[in-house]
């Protein structure tokens, strides 16, 4: 049977289904779950959601999503128990486990959103997309640079839509912004000039009683196992685990990935990256403090934004890591200077983003991209094969001050080029049993 009559017969199905109960021929949402084991959901059905990570920015992504008119939130996993059953009891799920891979299991499950620390991220979107379910991966999408390769390895295995959480692509403001550059507005990009983004230091926090349901062993994860303290387990906190290198980029990937995201659209190089990585002259390379105490980030950015950094492109555009806003990148080009960051978008002279603004551009978000993109089979505004790059660029800069030296990137290869030092900062090793799978 040819697709196009599959999907005439399950229209037919449906329809007919309701007219015998009503005896009106009128369409209806009903789960997925209740049709036939087709590969996509259809139009009319709603899309079997799941949380994996349902913490701070996990259980908000979830908690919208569970609301959208296309979505039926079914289950959430999360390592504190009382955590994944209260944001279940919010989204109306059935169910919550401590196990994603329960998640996985279940065949009424579509699609996931996880939010997960960046340490566990590689190991849930990879087995997600094994286990065929259609994934939105919060930014920055990866701990390491080999992760991201084999995310969008696996995806492409299974014809996964992989939407990344750099909802920015989504904004009018930066779509529009964007657009006008990489058509040329600006003309020829004399400089580029983004945040300086701090990079993560080490954590030494004295142990803590930890939550009575939580599994802190499995939050470990992939990482050595060390004992629980609320300021690493948090976030941010003081300062959290945004900061710990073992766990996260820093700032560089938290911030940095919206920001150098928003750089690789505006270009137009989206599948690509740059070929150097720059320190200032005369800088050595970074040597991170160890927090042993509960304080803020303040002492750790201090000394973690240097070296300076800077970055080029084949084409020879340079960005340097500057004074720009957070998630966001100045332009300078031959016709004026542009800004763009979180919705917003200025220029010198201003008439010319007023111009830019008065274009049409509709957008209901980044989640619904993304569940649109699921019934539809297309690709989403940002694919993993997108937020996989603007992530490895946040991770190379991070490389580049941890050695304090220029480097040379072959972005067809995605190696460091005649660099063997460099080259073992392409992957971590994992702790037993938490190895990313074989894809």
């Amino acid at each position: 049977m040819t697709v196009k009559k599959q999907y005439a017969r399950r229209e037919f199905l449906r329809y007919a289904s309701v007219a015998t109960l009503t005896g009106v021929m009128a369409p209806v949402i009903i789960p997925r779950s209740a049709l036939a084991d087709e590969q996509r959901p259809g139009a009319n059905e709603r899309i079997g959601i799941a949380g994996i990570g349902v913490g701070r920015r996990g259980g908000e992504i979830f908690r919208s999503a569970a609301k959208h008119p296309k979505a039926q939130a079914i289950c959430v996993a999360d390592l504190w128990k009382s955590r994944a059953e209260q944001v279940a009891k919010d989204t109306g799920c059935d169910a919550a486990y401590q196990d994603y891979h329960k998640v996985l299991e279940r065949k009424d499950v579509d699609a996931i959103m996880t939010a997960t620390p960046e340490h566990w991220r590689g190991l849930v979107c990879i087995n997600a997309c094994l286990a065929g379910k259609h994934i939105y991966g919060e930014k920055p999408i990866t701990l390491t640079i080999n992760e991201g390769k084999l995310m969008e390895k696996a995806a492409r295995r299974n014809n996964i839509v992989f939407q990344t959480g750099s909802q920015q692509r989504s904004q009018r403001e930066n779509h529009l912004g964007c657009e006008f550059i990489r058509n040329g507005g600006l003309g020829k990009i004399k400089e580029i000039i983004a945040a300086n983004y701090q990079s993560p230091w080490l954590c030494d926090l004295p142990a803590q009683t930890a939550p009575a349901d939580l599994d802190w062993e499995t939050w470990c994860g992939p990482t050595p196992v060390v004992p629980y303290n609320i300021d690493l387990f948090t976030p941010r906190a003081k300062p959290g685990w945004l900061s710990f290198r073992p766990y996260s980029g820093g700032e560089m990937t938290g911030w940095g990935t919206h920001g150098i995201d928003q750089i690789q659209c505006a270009l137009g190089m989206d599948l690509t990256m740059p070929t150097e990585f720059l320190v200032e002259e005369g800088a050595s390379k970074l040597i991170p403090p160890v927090y042993s105490k509960a304080e803020s980030a303040d002492r750790g950015n201090e000394i973690c934004g240097n070296p300076k950094l800077a970055f080029q492109y084949a084409n020879g555009i340079r960005v340097r890591l500057g004074d720009a806003n957070w998630g966001g990148a100045i332009f300078v080009g031959e016709n004026g200077k542009m800004e763009i960051f979180r919705g917003n978008l200025k220029s010198n002279p201003p008439e010319m983003a007023e111009e830019v603004l008065k274009k049409e551009y509709t957008t209901n978000g980044h989640i619904d991209n993304w569940l649109n993109c699921i019934q539809t089979g297309e690709r989403p505004i940002s694919d993993i094969a997108i937020g996989r790059r603007s992530a490895a660029i946040c991770h190379i800069l991070n490389i580049t001050r941890y050695l304090g030296r220029s480097l040379k990137w072959d972005p067809e290869k995605e190696v460091f080029i005649d660099d063997d030092e460099a080259n073992t900062y392409l992957s971590r090793e994992a702790r037993k049993g938490y190895e990313l799978p074989e894809v």
